[in-house]
This record gives structure tokens, sequence and C-alpha cells, in this order.
């Protein structure tokens, strides 16, 4: 939905909250400060500095230079890539402005720079900068932009390192998250648990924002909980389990009813007759003898603490043999007192089938004893669980219901990092370019637009950038697709659907219209559409198909003659 630059005139006082809004030079900005308050405008790299100061020095500062951010090659050996970190970055643009501490501190380490320039940037902020954006959840391809940011070039220098910070792991982070979610399954529940394996504080809050983005239910991570309302999930560790010894440390031993209308007074009592039940199960005879009882004490006293939310983690001593045993009998006494436990935990040894074994315990006692749906007990699994785990496991028929997942997750073990780049592509209205020997580092000039075109089956068949004065491809109509550098690579597209890809998200203090920054539940729905919408064979882990990303023959054919015009002509002697 279209609406104002959301800078008003307004007297009201700044707000240092987290996420709260502040004034920029007097004026209220209604959009949220960072998440993150590190993200300040010296958040970047000195070079950036030294540029603005060469470029100000020049007197080229309030020149007008235009920017694309883009990444060259998917992750994760895969062939998409789930855009995000938008919000964030317009969150740090619209509070761009220089605190007299941050410039006194830049004139300690640029001392040989005038003092005129410290002037200059103590006026600065992003009021005459103009952001032109995909949506955040979208999935996106190389070389294609992901934002195009415009304006006084020493101004727009300045955001390169912290908006390529900011876009760079939430855009790898979300893929990634979207890739276990694709291999897990819709119908699987995942988690994120990666805080205490999150590099980081500021890792550990980013990861869950955007694991959720990319398709995981809840989160561990409290503070993320409360920041950006994502579902917090957690149970207990082996710590509690093994902090009991016995039964007798459970002093208080009654638990009221779910309805309120009668007390049990002694649920230890009523969890040991239930084991003792258990064990007479004619198909459970042998699984399992003397069940460890500080687990059982464990189990009992957190049910007491939890009697609505009892899910038990159940390998800290012998899963098939302890575990399951001790849970169902607490369970089965919640069940007397009309609470319906959760499920259990598993978090060593081999999943597969110790799921598959606890789901035949689970439905031999619904059948022996009568208990409706104990057999669809839920089980979670955990234990440094990656893609390849959950593809793994999918292949063994395995009887989870619910992932845990955290290292392998929030640190994007498979892949450091997405590679963002920000490159000029144009200045005071002339197109630039980057050249390189290696073609795959060559940029695209010029102000471009962006489109994703669709076949008859409702596919995407390919994304094209378009010079951005040429008229937009239109539905029915043949358009000829080309590789950007590769002159054999070509197609003819008779587009049945045509999505303009950019939109501008920040235009200062302009009166021109902008698109509203989504809700993070937005954002998380965009995200599962357009994964919905994507062929498979381009989703698929193994050997999946590249995406195709072209250019129109007009941008084609001007890429080469800026080329040939750029590239030295070498010399033969």
């Amino acid at each position: 939905m279209p609406i104002k630059v959301p800078i008003v005139d307004d007297s009201a006082k700044i707000t240092d909250e987290e996420g709260g809004r502040s004034e920029i030079n007097g004026r209220r900005c209604s959009i949220p400060r960072p998440t993150n308050p590190m993200v300040s405008p010296l958040l970047t790299d000195l070079y950036q500095f030294s540029m603005a100061y060469a470029y100000w020095k020049a007197g080229k500062h309030l020149d007008y230079g235009v920017f694309d951010l883009f990444f060259r090659k998917n992750p994760f050996g895969g062939e998409y890539t789930v855009f995000a970190g938008l919000d964030e970055c317009i969150r740090f643009i619209a509070h761009f402005k220089f605190s007299e501490e941050e410039i006194l501190f830049l004139q300690s380490v640029m001392p040989s720079c005038e003092g005129a320039f410290f002037d200059y940037l103590r006026e600065l902020d992003c009021s005459d900068v103009k952001v032109n954006a995909i949506s955040e959840g979208s999935v996106v391809f190389p070389k294609v932009p992901l934002l195009t940011v415009e304006g006084p070039v020493a101004a727009v220098q300045l955001l390169e390192t912290p908006f390529v910070n900011l876009v760079n792991y939430a855009s790898l982070v979300t893929t990634n998250a979207s890739r276990h979610r694709i291999v897990a399954g819709k119908s699987k529940i995942l988690l994120e648990f990666g805080l205490r394996r999150a590099q980081g504080p500021d890792g550990g809050i980013s990861a869950s924002k955007y694991c959720h983005i990319g398709g995981f239910d809840a989160t561990s991570n409290v503070a993320a909980g409360r920041l950006f309302g994502i579902p917090l999930r957690g149970t207990h560790s082996h710590a509690f389990v093994s902090s009991y010894m016995n039964p007798d440390e459970i002093l208080n031993k009654t638990l009221q009813s779910s309805d309120g209308s009668f007390t049990c007074h002694d649920f230890v009592r009523l969890g040991h007759d239930w084991l003792s039940k258990i064990q007479k199960i004619s198909s459970l005879n042998g699984i399992f003898g003397e069940t460890n009882q500080s687990e059982f004490a464990a189990f009992t006293s957190y049910a007491l603490a939890f009697p609505k939310n009892f899910l038990a983690l159940v390998d800290t001593y012998d899963v098939m043999r302890s575990g399951v045993p001790n849970f169902c009998a607490v369970a089965l006494a919640l069940n007397d007192l009309g609470y319906k436990a959760t499920g259990i935990r598993l978090d060593s040894g081999d999943l597969a089938y110790l799921s598959i074994e606890s789901r035949k315990f689970f439905q031999a006692i619904e059948k022996e004893l009568g208990i409706s749906s104990f057999g669809k007990m839920m089980i979670t699994a955990s234990n440094d669980l990656n893609e390849d785990t959950l593809d793994a496991l999918k292949k063994q028929g395995h009887e989870v219901d619910c992932f845990g997942i955290g290292t392998h997750l929030v640190t994007c073990y498979g892949q450091p990092a997405l590679g963002c780049v920000f490159k000029l592509v144009e200045i005071n209205n002339k197109p630039r370019m980057k050249l390189s020997e290696d073609v795959s580092k060559v940029s695209i000039p010029c102000r471009k637009q962006c489109y994703r075109l669709y076949g008859i089956e409702g596919y995407p068949l390919l994304d094209i950038m378009t010079m951005k004065d040429e008229p937009a491809p239109k539905v029915g109509e043949r358009i000829l697709c080309r590789h950007p550098f590769i002159e054999s690579k070509r197609a003819h597209v008779v587009p049945q659907r045509v999505k303009k890809l950019m939109d501008c998200y920040w235009h200062g203090n302009s009166e021109q219209l902008r698109k509203e920054l989504p809700s993070l539940k937005e954002t998380r729905d965009v995200c599962n559409e357009q994964l919905d919408q994507m062929r498979p064979d381009h989703m698929r882990k193994l050997n999946p198909t590249p995406y195709k990303v072209s250019v129109s023959a007009s941008l084609y054919d001007f890429i080469h003659f800026l080329w040939l015009n750029e590239a030295p002509v070498g010399e033969l002697r």
C-alpha cells in the first residue's frame, strides 16, 4: 500500500527505547530505529569516510550517484536466495544522523581532514537519498539488484557497508531456514534453537528473526520473542533431569484437576501406579524393567510445574527402557486429571529408530488402555541437526513431528557469507560499469527496471532487467531475453504474467509515495508464497535447475557497447 514518506512536522520528544521513534532535524520520524543500537553511521569501513572526504575535497560530494546492491552466486549449492534485511536498512537510513560524539571521534582518527568536512557531516542525513528495492521475503537471483540506492554520491557511499552488512547475513540465514523447511516438509514444526551457538548477541537475535521469515515456527530466544513477537518454545535440559535423585525430593505432590473440580493429593503415587500398569501391557512386556527413578522424579516435578505443557527430554539415561516409559506414566497421570501431555524430545542416538519405536510405544498404550490420541503424542528431535540430517531421516521413515535446529542453521555452517556487493552503475546520468577478467564480476550499468515473467503453468520463467526508460514487458507480447554476457544464450518469451520487482521504499523528504514496510508476518507470508510459486526443479536439494536471469535486447547492446568503450585496447609489438 503506497504511503507518503513518514517524516512529519512534530515537536514530540526523542524516544530512545528499542525500536522507538526519534526526531530528525526537529521532525518526528515514524519509522522505528534499527533493532540493534550498534547500527549507526559509524558502523562502516574507514575507507568510506576516506572516499567521502576525497569527494568533498574535490567538490564532487553532491554528484548524483546510483548504486546497485546485488550478489553474484546463490548460496549452499542451491539455485535460489531469499532476500531479507530491507526493513533494517530503511530503519537505518531513516535515522541516519551523526552525533557530536561521533563527529569528535572521526576528527580524532582523520586528523588531516579539514574542519569544514566535519561540519558537512554534522548536517548530513538521507533526506536526498532514494531507495528502490525488491520486497523483503522475495525469492531472488544473482545479478538482479536487491536495492538500488541513489543520491549525493558521498552520502550514498557512506551507506554501502552498513547496507551490505544488514542484507548479507539476513538473506543468507533466511535462505538457510527456507531450505530446512523445504526438506522437512510443511507438516513438520520447526524450532530455532540457535542462540547459544550464534555468533554473538546480534547473530542470535538476527537469526531468530530471519529464520522465522524463512519458515521456522518458533524460537527458544526470549529476547527475539519480545522484540519481534515470534512464538517461544522450550522445555528442560539434561541438567534438570539429573538434578533429581529420587521421588522423595518432591515435597508438594498435590495437583488440581484441569477443570478445578478435584485435587490429587499424591501425584507421585498416581504416576507410579501408571508405571506399574504400563509394565503389564503384553505388547510392552520385556521392553523395559525398572526405570530410572531419578528421571521419573524429574518428569513428575516438571509436570507438576507445567501440567498444561508437559514435554519431557527422554534420553538422559535410556530412551526406550526408561525415558519413554517414565514419560508415559506421568502423561497418563496427567490425563486422569484432565490434562494432555505435549510429548517427548529426543536429543541423541538413532533419531529415526527411536522415533519409530517411541511411536509404537504410544500406539500400544492407546490400543491397550483406550486413551484417545495417545498414539499421536508429539515427538521432537534435536541434536545438531542440519539439512542433510533432515533429508536422511525422511528417507528412513522417521516419526518425528517437530525439529529443534540450532548450530548449522544460525551459523550457516554450509556457507559463511552470501557475498553481496554494492556497485556504482551511474554518476550524473552517465552509466558506469566495473570490468574484470572474471566475467562473473562484471557489473551491469545504468538505472534499471526488473521484472519477473511467468509461463503458462504459472511458474516464473525468468527475471529480466531492462533499461530504465524502456517500456515494461507486456502479457502476450513476444520478448527477446538475453544472457547479459554470453551472446549465444538467448530465448524468446511470451509471458502470461508480468510482475514488476522493485518499488520505492525511501524517498527522503519528498512527497513521492513509497511502499509501506510490511510486518514480520507479512514478510514471512511473502516468503512462503514465493517459495510455493517456484518450479520444484529450481528448489530441489540435489542438482537444482539454474533459474535464468536475463537482460533486454536494448540493455544487452548497451552493456557491450559500453564494455568495448571502457576496456583498454591492447597493443602488440
